[in-house]
């Protein structure tokens, strides 16, 4: 993939307004609530699947490099946090909300179903890698059901506002921008 200068400075600028994501929280016992789903959903209804994702991407790899842009930090030693996968999930979900979307119409209904959609993706990484993290890498004593209702059913709730917020704010932004949104 060929990326512009325009490119480049639009997948950094989402990868810095993530990262600013991270510190809007919402502290919950073990999966702190925050504002990066925000701004991966609105990478990817902004610049698409590929370039959303890169965004993400992007971001990961600052703080794995060492930069402290995740709620507890950052460096090579965070992908042993609980959390990581949740992380790794942000990438993949703004693929997918991108693909969803540039298959379909931008009304309020399929990007409201593409943002559930990127959410239960991440979901589907951050809730097992939760599991495993704590019970074989830190030793803690939890079940299987601890990490469903921890890393997932408790934020049930704020992650349906989330998804309602970031619908109309997307459809609004490429509405406003006119800009057709391309995979």
């Amino acid at each position: 993939m060929n990326l512009t200068v325009k490119d480049k400075i639009l997948i950094s600028t989402f990868a810095a307004l993530t990262a600013i994501g991270a510190f809007i929280r919402i502290p919950v016992p073990y999966v702190p609530f925050t504002m990066q789903f925000f701004f991966c959903s609105i990478s990817a209804i902004i610049l698409g699947a590929k370039k959303g994702a890169l965004s993400q991407l992007l971001y990961v790899l600052i703080g794995l490099i060492g930069i402290p842009v995740f709620t507890r930090g950052g460096g090579p030693q965070y992908i042993f946090q609980p959390t990581f996968g949740y992380l790794i999930g942000l990438i993949l979900s703004s693929y997918i909300i991108g693909k969803v979307i540039s298959k379909k119409k931008n009304s309020f209904k399929n990007v409201f179903l593409a943002n559930i959609i990127g959410v239960i993706v991440i979901y589907l990484i951050g809730v097992p890698y939760f599991y495993f993290i704590n019970k074989y890498y830190l030793g803690a004593n939890i079940s299987i059901s601890f990490a469903i209702y921890y890393g997932f059913l408790l934020t049930i709730p704020g992650d349906i506002v989330k998804v309602l917020i970031t619908s109309l704010v997307g459809v609004r932004l490429t509405s406003s921008l006119n800009h057709e949104i391309v995979a």
